[in-house]
């Protein structure tokens, strides 16, 4: 897994690698000159090459502005032309950065204070092959406003290209939000180690294309202390194939369909058994060897008009505690939520099962809407509870909001996982994966294909699946990873839109072949 830290651990990672002797001149030179290496990548040939391109870099007064100084030396000596506009006094720039800026003088280049009224700041921006974004950092913690505000509003509306050094200015470097204004890039360049923000929707919308940049320290691990420094804040960890293909293995060849798992599933009602049917299908796909739907006798009869491989049960809401018990005699894993309803029967059954069922749940969709406020109802579980809220359930169970845990994902993850002592998985572009005494885990995989109807059923399925196998950490994190993967496979062949939830489901047994493969080739070396 690749580490992703907070603002506080990427402070204390550059006050460690000075402390142990590594100038911090000599990072800041590494820091943009890995930001050159990154620009020369993104376009070797054509008008953006740096031999023909017109570059402008825009600088802070601090240390982000420093690393733009050595960005544009950097160009000029690889054969750019460039301007450097710096969004304050030349007076005021000291320190590390107050050196670089006499070395890029050096060279022929004088950089230029921003005028107020933005005039040639604009006309240069008007003729760039693109832009450098050196202004803010991973220190910015308070909203830009005023003449900054307005320099980045140039800089945005001037249409061009526009690489972001260490972070987009304006993007907060733990949460992903924009600072007042923000930067949007094409290319941003991190150093060291990626920041909590660049792995949300909202960052990652900001930030583009995201490269991390060696600045000549061994970088942070993504098990142990950040390199050995207190753990200051939130971190996490962002998922690769490769740690999903080591947790799956071929089957032996005795396995048999029970021995594959029974993911029994609470779920559908009258009017609503779609769900119940997408949720079993992930299941199934994902590799449980039987599914049984458990729901309301008028759902189940709709249901047994449609289902081939799915077994169905009927729940009896007046002896609830008994037909559910009938249904857990049979389980593996249990999925609870889809299509179910909110209802005081629904209630019953979602916590006759969090109050017997000893072994692992997947708790989604109406099962948990129905706890508004009340996260806690699944700290007293007997099983390990899995809950897959999308932000708007994830607001609910909390009592808050969906906007107030969008504006900070991280946090909501762990409040949900503290209070419900449970594994939260927050559903969205960069899905996190939390658990009790766990660092979290992002999954990158996943494309906008995955916003259609039935898309987290199959989800809940998949992990209930997967549970079945794995511990449910494992199962939430490799289940997201499976998901997204299958999204992106049928996005490369037919587009970003359009995709049936069903056919999430169907690339399953492809997807997971070629990642045993993977992991076997990789164990093998």
């Amino acid at each position: 897994m690749i580490p992703v830290v907070s603002r506080a651990q990427a402070r204390a990672f550059d006050e460690r690698a000075v402390r142990r002797s590594v100038p911090s001149l000599l990072l800041m030179e590494n820091a943009g000159r890995g930001v050159v290496d990154a620009i020369a990548r993104r376009w070797p040939v054509g008008p953006r090459s740096i031999p023909r391109a017109h570059a402008v870099v825009v600088c802070g007064v601090g240390n982000n502005g420093g690393d733009g100084f050595v960005v544009a030396r950097h160009l000029v000596i690889r054969g750019a032309s460039v301007e450097v506009f710096v969004a304050g006094a030349l007076a005021s720039v000291a320190g590390d950065a107050r050196i670089e800026l006499d070395a890029l003088c050096g060279v022929g280049v004088a950089p230029r204070e921003v005028d107020r009224d933005l005039t040639r700041l604009s006309a240069s921006l008007a003729n760039a092959s693109f832009v450098v974004d050196a202004l803010f950092g991973t220190g910015l913690s308070r909203p830009i406003e005023g003449g900054l505000a307005a320099v980045v509003e140039a800089m945005q509306h001037a249409h061009r290209p526009i690489v972001a050094v260490d972070l987009p200015s304006g993007l907060d470097a733990d949460t992903g939000a924009a600072l007042g204004t923000a930067i949007r890039a094409e290319l941003t360049v991190t150093f060291g180690a990626l920041k909590l923000g660049l792995v949300t929707p909202r960052g990652a919308a900001l930030a583009g294309d995201i490269v991390v940049a060696d600045i000549g320290v061994p970088g942070p691990s993504a098990d142990g202390e950040h390199d050995g420094a207190s753990d200051v804040g939130p971190s996490a960890r962002l998922l690769e194939g490769r740690d999903a293909s080591a947790l799956l293995a071929p089957r032996s060849v005795g396995t048999h369909k029970n021995a594959a798992g029974h993911v029994v599933i609470f779920a559908g009602s009258a009017g609503h058994v779609g769900a119940a049917v997408m949720c079993a299908h992930g299941a199934l796909r994902a590799g449980a060897g039987l599914a049984t739907v458990a729901t309301w006798p008028d759902a189940a009869d709709q249901l047994d008009a449609r289902v081939v491989e799915v077994m169905t049960a009927r729940l009896d809401p007046d002896a609830i505690g008994r037909s559910v018990d009938a249904a857990l005699a049979r389980a593996t894993v249990v999925v609870m939520g889809p299509g179910f309803g909110k209802d005081e029967a629904a209630r019953a059954v979602v916590r006759h099962v969090l109050r017997e069922w000893q072994g692992p749940s997947v708790v989604d969709a109406d099962a948990l809407a129905m706890f508004g406020g009340d996260a806690e109802v699944f700290a007293a579980s007997k099983g390990a509870a899995v809950l897959t809220p999308h932000p708007g359930e994830l607001g609910v169970l909390l009592g808050t909001s969906a906007a107030e845990v969008e504006a900070d994902r991280f946090a909501a993850v762990a409040e949900c996982v503290s209070r419900a002592r449970s594994v939260t998985l927050l559903k969205g572009a960069h899905t996190i994966i939390g658990a009790p005494d766990e660092r979290p885990v992002v999954n990158g995989s996943g494309t906008p294909a995955l916003a259609t109807a039935g898309s987290g059923d199959i989800l809940a399925g998949t992990i209930g699946a997967l549970a079945c196998a794995l511990d449910p950490f494992e199962a939430a994190f490799v289940g997201a990873h499976l998901h997204g993967l299958a999204a992106e496979a049928w996005t490369a062949a037919r587009g970003d839109r359009g995709l049936l939830a069903h056919e999430i489901a169907d690339e399953y047994p492809r997807l997971v072949a070629r990642l045993i493969a993977e992991g076997r080739g990789a164990s093998a070396v």
